[in-house]
């Protein structure tokens, strides 16, 4: 550091300033440090930063998947808007394991970390009193089911997104759906879809839902096939996921129909995959990397202003993108 100050003309306490970002210096002073920075190669040492300034400049992650492109998609949103801030990031994943879980979270709530989001509900949900003590601001993202009213939440409007699909199809003229789901974690994706499709939150009079036996295209090609053999006159399906969409696709052509001359199909998501299916998919994009920023950005603000982050929930909105999957019921044509 010394050597940084010498060469930019400044005092070791300047670097020090504009290495740990505590206090504003003269642009033109920041970019005589930043470049005798770059030349020098130096590096701050962490540990001795977080000793002397109490922040680790680290804010912890938790994600129930990796191997998901949703999770993926919001854990690369999050660790660049961190960067971007000089932020880094400790990823912890659940692997849909409780105990695992739980014993992530104590041992996270324990460490020295400036702040922690909480992405996905599913196996945290039990266990966010081991929080009420975190000495570091904590919100969650991606939570859909029982929004809690203790931290803030960063999330999507998942009964609108189903709703929107719904409405799509019947807009199109369809008259008999099918809803392939995990319950009860999409219990609100299947009932907008319901509302939107039927005026109803159950569509008992419109089609049926069908639970999916795994999160997976497999689970989705199963749950299709039981669907239409329950109901043969079915000409719309809904999966609550894209993934599940996948086996939806599947599962229709190996029934002998065709997308969407046949059977109309909408996921949900929007990811990369979707858009070079065959037929394209018509989906629900949900707005997951503007949602990682504005989780970041509360929980940063938070650390600088050195107070809890309003206990507040955002619900973001999800657009329809029609594709090449849906279309007007073979009747109507």
């Amino acid at each position: 550091m010394q050597d940084v100050a010498t060469l930019a003309g400044v005092s070791k306490q300047t670097v020090s300033n504009i290495v740990s970002g505590r206090s504003r210096v003269r642009p033109d002073t920041e970019a005589r440090v930043r470049k005798a920075i770059d030349k020098l190669g130096f590096t701050p040492n962490l540990v001795a930063r977080s000793l002397a300034t109490g922040s680790t400049q680290t804010v912890g992650l938790f994600v129930p998947t990796v191997a998901s492109p949703f999770y993926s998609e919001v854990v690369e949103e999050v660790e660049n808007v961190l960067q971007a801030h000089g932020y880094h990031l400790l990823l912890c994943t659940t692997r849909s394991d409780g105990e695992r879980a739980r014993s992530n979270l104590a041992s996270l709530s324990s460490r020295f970390v400036d702040a922690l989001l909480i992405a996905g509900d599913r196996d945290l949900i039990d266990h966010l009193p081991l929080l009420n003590d975190a000495k570091f601001p904590v919100a969650l993202c991606a939570w859909e089911t029982d929004l809690p009213d203790t931290l803030p939440v960063v999330t999507i409007d998942y009964e609108h997104a189903g709703f929107l699909a719904g409405r799509h199809l019947r807009e199109l003229g369809h008259t008999r759906a099918a809803v392939i789901t995990e319950l009860p974690a999409h219990a609100k994706r299947a009932e907008g879809f319901w509302r939107g499709f039927s005026g109803s939150q159950a569509g008992t009079d419109t089609g049926l839902t069908v639970e999916a036996p795994e999160s997976s295209p497999e689970g989705g090609f199963t749950a299709t096939e039981d669907a239409l053999e329950q109901q043969p006159d079915t000409t719309a399906i809904f999966a609550t996921h894209d993934i599940l969409a996948l086996g939806v696709l599947e599962a229709v052509r190996q029934c002998g129909r065709s997308v969407p001359a046949d059977v109309s199909v909408v996921g949900l998501d929007d990811i990369a995959q979707v858009g070079h299916a065959h037929p394209a998919l018509t989906t629900v994009a949900i707005p997951k990397r503007e949602m990682a920023q504005q989780a970041v950005d509360l929980l940063l603000r938070a650390v600088t202003e050195r107070r809890p982050p309003a206990n507040a929930v955002s619900l973001l909105r999800p657009l329809l993108i029609e594709r090449e999957s849906t279309a007007e019921p073979a009747q109507r044509v």
